[in-house]
């Protein structure tokens, strides 16, 4: 019975253990970040008003087209 006990409570404070180690980095101090830096981010590529990079999405388009049928 002594022995039953025994490997109850190592079990439980093993576990009890990992419990507290696994919650250790949401306890930490909460770090602040910047915002990105974007101001290079103007290219045809990323001007995106619809959600979709239009100018670049057509020139895109226009290169695979001549690319399958040459002009």
């Amino acid at each position: 019975m002594q022995n039953k006990f025994a490997r109850t409570l190592v079990a439980v404070t093993i576990t009890g253990a990992a419990f507290v180690g696994t919650a250790a980095p949401a306890l930490a101090d909460p770090v602040i970040v910047d915002q990105p830096d974007t101001s290079d981010l103007n290219d045809i590529y990323t001007f995106a008003p619809l959600g979709i990079p239009v100018f670049g999405l057509v020139q895109s388009v226009v290169r695979a087209v001549n690319g399958i049928i040459p002009v």
